[in-house]
């Protein structure tokens, strides 16, 4: 590795739902393979970044932004003091930050490091796949709205709904990379577009690598994804979560729900349809996706694929979740019901076996407590308490049968 400050700290922070969880895992799991070739991705943990952009935007996140105070600071240190050529940052909740947010930012990474440069990194995918995606993520995340209201708070102009002001502020393009790029020169900007659907499975990961000057093949994807839901699937988990958010704790939610039924099994499931727009909020994101596109050709940004890909593909039919088939929803949930009931069966049999363990050593205990030598050595250390030579017999008692254990 070189000596000195890093040549380039890459800062990639955002669009959530534009594969930045599957970028995410691959550098953690290679974070000692990329080290070797002078690459940091500082993360002893996989969410340290994430705990790193709470700490930074002083987001309230379910009491994760108690454990995250400090975070920021320390991984910034962490940059700092690399002596390779390149740091990579990256957590999408970033680009919600504000511009006095972006600065202390900007200024942690590169204090006393004039020669470093700064590389902004934004992927971003057509509006029409990420308003959908975006719901979806709200239904995993135990939210309540529902398809026509998420829709309809999206695209009031005041955009005063708690739903509005994170979605447009992580995810519109053009505000992002004013809030983050302004200061850097427009060739430090990268635009990361994801592909259209039909793309190799490993494109994305193929122009991420060439963008951080890395051998894609050499650092291959594991089988994990950020998955999507059908129709009846999504419906059927935002109606399990008003059944479940006053009684439900986050941490079981997150294992129960969102990683065992959603993740796990129905992501898997065939044959639902697909969630998309209704015709006239089609009509409306493509054509402000086109904006977004021209507004971004005309300041230079260095592009990572194209960004005609940025323009959506022809409309998909619509199925409405709101008021989808009652019998796929069903299907949907006898289907959770059965996960939830194998994983009860998995939990009870591990709780008669643990049981059978305690018994056992309990057992063993009584068996012991009932020898006479047991009785013996019991009344003798509960004379030693009271009397000052037993102490010291004692603990030469203890110094000699350690010294025997060692020297067996």
């Amino acid at each position: 590795m070189t000596s000195g400050a890093p040549r380039r700290v890459i800062l990639h922070v955002g669009t959530p739902k534009t594969g930045t969880s599957f970028v995410q895992d691959i550098l953690f799991r290679n974070r000692d393979e990329l080290r070797a070739l002078g690459v940091l991705y500082p993360a002893e943990r996989e969410d340290a970044h994430f705990l790193a952009a709470l700490d930074l935007m002083e987001l309230p996140w379910g009491g994760l932004e108690d454990e995250a105070v400090g975070a920021w600071d320390r991984l910034a240190e962490q940059v700092r003091s690399w002596p390779g050529h390149t740091v990579i940052v990256s957590h999408e909740i970033l680009g919600t930050a504000s511009r006095a947010q972006v600065a202390r930012a900007l200024a942690s990474l590169t204090q006393d490091s004039p020669g470093t440069e700064v590389h902004l990194v934004l992927s971003a995918r057509d509006l029409v796949r990420q308003v959908p995606a975006e719901w979806q993520e709200n239904v995993k995340h135990r939210r309540v709205r529902t398809y026509g209201t998420f829709l309809e708070e999206l695209r009031d102009p005041s955009r005063e709904s708690e739903v509005a002001q994170w979605f447009w502020g992580v995810q519109e393009l053009p505000d992002v990379l004013d809030r983050w790029g302004s200061t850097l020169p427009a060739e430090h900007v990268h635009v990361v577009t994801v592909p259209q659907p039909g793309a190799g499975p490993l494109v994305l990961w193929e122009r991420f690598a060439a963008l951080f000057g890395l051998d894609a093949a050499a650092f291959p994807p594991s089988q994990r994804a950020n998955v999507s839901l059908g129709v009846p699937e999504s419906e059927m988990i935002r109606r399990l979560n008003t059944r479940l958010n006053d009684v439900l704790e986050s941490r079981m939610y997150r294992s129960l729900v969102r990683e065992m039924v959603v993740h796990r099994h129905l992501s898997g499931r065939a044959g639902s349809p697909r969630l998309a727009l209704p015709p006239d909020v089609y009509d409306w994101a493509a054509e402000l996706s086109r904006s977004w596109v021209e507004e971004l050709r005309s300041r230079g940004y260095s592009v990572v694929g194209d960004l005609d890909e940025l323009l959506p593909s022809p409309p998909r039919p619509f199925v409405d979740p709101d008021d989808c088939d009652e019998e796929q929803v069903a299907a949907a949930a006898l289907d959770a019901l059965e996960v939830m009931t194998l994983e009860a069966a998995k939990l009870r049999d591990v709780e008669v076996e643990l049981h059978g363990v305690i018994a056992h050593r309990d057992g063993v205990i009584a068996e012991l407590k009932s020898a006479p030598g047991y009785r013996r050595k019991q009344r003798f250390l509960e004379f030693s308490e009271g009397n000052v030579a037993a102490r010291g017999a004692l603990a030469v008692y203890r110094r000699l049968r350690a010294r025997n254990s060692r020297s067996a």
